[in-house]
């Protein structure tokens, strides 16, 4: 294992203790991907962060045999739309899988979030889509997730919770918590009656980024969790069973 991967896996593990120890995640519901070369570096089954150790991070590669990978235990049962969501978006370097609180609330309702806030501008359109459901690990969820998140850079899955993607793992873990805050203010203001903003003030917003800094931000390490690194290792094979 290089220096460069070994400092990926663990930026991987302190991102998902952040993610719990912030609220954002609870226990092992969560998962952690991450793009290296032509690999991705995947959070493991059923495994306590605390306990979590750079090699037991599962490493699966982006082309050749779908679903195989290497390392000492399996990876996450949501592989496959991390999977599916790295070969089919270049631009995705990281994928970031929690059950917030406010953003897996809508998620039970089968809520998509309207553009409430102008942040929304930072998810690539006008809404934060709620997905179909299907059940956890399986194929078919990993295509709503797709159709979800086409033109976005966020969805939310029925009944399940929500993926945040992005250009690197602080990208994509920046937005997991900007999509939580915007699913939670959303949620506060159903009471009052949302004004939704319009499709032209979001592009106006957008357009705004690209001088204030959210286009470059995944250059930069987020401010409230912590640093990443570069990522992944060289395969063999072992196909993929069991629980989270």
């Amino acid at each position: 294992m290089t220096r460069e991967e070994r400092e990926l896996r663990e930026a991987i593990i302190a991102k998902c203790r952040w993610m719990n120890a912030s609220g954002l995640n609870q226990g092992t519901s969560g998962n952690i991907s991450a793009r290296y070369e032509d690999r991705m570096l995947i959070t493991p089954s059923a495994t306590p962060y605390d306990a979590m150790k750079p090699e037991m991070i599962a490493s699966m590669p982006l082309e050749g045999a779908y679903g195989e990978w290497t390392g000492p235990l399996q990876p996450s049962t949501e592989w496959r739309f991390h999977l599916d969501i790295m070969r089919a978006r270049p631009d995705v370097g990281s994928v970031v899988h929690t059950h917030s609180t406010y953003a897996t609330v809508l998620a039970i309702a089968r809520k998509s979030i309207p553009a409430c806030h102008y942040m929304m501008a930072a998810f690539g359109g006008n809404d934060i889509r709620c997905a179909g459901y299907a059940r956890y690990g399986t194929k078919e969820l990993s295509e709503f997730a797709l159709a979800a998140l086409e033109g976005r850079n966020g969805c939310l899955l029925a009944n399940h919770g929500m993926i945040a993607v992005g250009a690197n793992l602080d990208k994509a873990m920046w937005l997991a918590v900007e999509l939580e805050t915007i699913a939670r203010q959303y949620y506060l203001s159903l009471a009052l009656g949302p004004v939704i903003l319009s499709g032209e003030e979001i592009a106006d917003t957008a357009k705004g980024f690209a001088t204030y800094g959210l286009q470059t931000a995944q250059s930069r390490p987020v401010s409230n969790a912590p640093a990443t690194a570069k990522a992944a290792p060289q395969p063999t094979e072992k196909r993929v069973s069991g629980k989270r």
